[in-house]
């Protein structure tokens, strides 16, 4: 039975086109996958405001792979969908813990994270009961053994005849490698009672013919990232610059006290390309790099960039950036970060650091998104006829070009750098 106060507003006009089955759907599994401004995260959010309304027993849980990353996401497109249709008046919103009530009923929207599993197995709720999930950025789970554990957290039942419990999913399909193809996708191994739906672009009426332009433009400059970042697609393995490397959870403060020898590098771009920085732990006896800080911005400026590495307490490190911008390593290095010092560049300079990765099997931590996104669409080029040359595609490998600054030192002979270590452990907090 509905509350007494819904939407104000045309629910339809709201959702736009492309989500009607989504928003109907009543199985146990809702599982989208998308390209890059496909609205699935602002029409989820817009789907659960309207339905903590419609149905009184219902409280939702919404889950991230790291709890501090909903704050900024998934708490903040919520209150948006709340004013969206005009209804933020009916809830209260609690930005410190964060959490969500709507004021009618006493129902609950719940915010955390798979980082700590016992905050979910032993959540409770005044009101109802917990019958909906919602997984956000799911591609960023890289245990399957963590979603499972989610999945009995919904449990229990109600005495309604529009009782159904839930779990939603929404996700940038990076790779076909990744267990939610199987689980989910592919018809052998798919889980029962599941919705699938793909989204694009093309759908997302909020879009200007600026962003349109951008995503339409990626077919021409890199196929494979548009298959992803454009219709949603999977992406595939095939040509792949780097097939060394693996999304895996560990402690980086553990590596570094054990390993010893710790890493910075940096990419510079401003209007159409990121500014970046990458933080790794190297292992040169095992051949073996562990990512575990990253930062991605577009439009940063000297002392934006000079901010950014003050919090992460890297001002005293050692960071090889891009030698193709000497005036921004001056002033950088002027403002105070003196052990910054320009990249090597020369003939084939870029397929010997790339080589040289080969050379090492990489870890990367969930939290770097944006790694986890290059290293799954960096490709090499094709000829007319289809095969692979030995030359990468120059796009979206900002990161990697920063991480191949930061190993120049290992193969061209400048040798490691312990100081590392202790700028490191305080970076994060020791």
């Amino acid at each position: 039975m509905m509350t007494k106060e819904m939407p104000k507003v045309s629910i339809s006009e709201a959702i736009g086109k492309g989500y009607n089955r989504f928003w109907h759907n009543k199985q146990f599994y809702r599982v989208v996958k998308g390209s890059r401004g496909s609205k699935k995260s602002k029409n989820t959010a817009l789907n659960f405001i309207y339905r903590i309304m419609k149905y009184p027993w219902a409280n939702l849980l919404v889950v991230r792979r790291y709890s501090n990353t909903n704050k900024q996401s998934t708490y903040t497109d919520l209150k948006w969908a709340a004013n969206k249709l005009k209804v933020s008046h009916l809830f209260k919103f609690n930005e410190s813990m964060p959490e969500i009530t709507y004021i009618p009923t006493g129902q609950k929207i719940l915010f955390r994270g798979l980082d700590d599993p016992l905050k979910i197995t032993s959540i409770s709720v005044d009101v109802g009961i917990l019958a909906w999930v919602w997984v956000e950025e799911a591609y960023q789970i890289e245990s399957e053994d963590d979603f499972r554990t989610l999945v009995e957290s919904i449990r229990g039942s109600h005495d309604d005849p529009d009782f159904f419990k839930q779990i939603t999913l929404t996700f940038n399909p990076w790779s076909e490698r990744h267990w939610l193809k199987r689980a989910f996708f592919d018809e052998k191994t798919r889980e029962k009672d599941v919705f699938t739906l793909t989204t694009t672009f093309r759908i997302n009426e909020w879009l200007d013919d600026t962003d349109r332009a951008r995503f339409e433009d990626l077919y021409r400059t890199n196929p494979r990232r548009a298959r992803i970042v454009c219709d949603g697609e999977w992406g595939v393995a095939e040509g792949l610059v780097f097939e060394n490397f693996r999304v895996k959870e560990f402690d980086p403060i553990e590596k570094i006290k054990q390993i010893q020898e710790v890493t910075h590098g940096m990419d510079y771009g401003f209007t159409n390309d990121p500014t970046t920085l990458v933080s790794s732990v190297v292992d040169l006896n095992n051949k073996e790099i562990w990512i575990y800080d990253e930062h991605y911005e577009l439009a940063m400026t000297t002392q934006d960039i000079f901010d950014m590495l003050r919090r992460k307490e890297l001002l005293r490190a050692s960071i090889t950036g891009d030698s193709a911008e000497p005036r921004l390593i001056k002033e950088l290095q002027t403002k105070g970060v003196r052990r910054l010092h320009g990249s090597v560049k020369g003939r084939d300079s870029v397929m010997h650091g790339i080589s040289f990765l080969q050379g090492f099997k990489i870890y990367i931590h969930p939290r770097c998104e944006n790694t986890i996104e290059e290293f799954n669409t960096y490709t090499f080029k094709q000829d007319k006829e289809g095969k692979w040359l030995n030359e990468p595609i120059d796009a979206n490998n900002h990161i990697i070009d920063a991480l191949r600054y930061s190993m120049e030192r290992y193969h061209l002979g400048k040798g490691k750098d312990k100081k590392e270590k202790y700028r490191a452990l305080q970076t994060l907090g020791l």
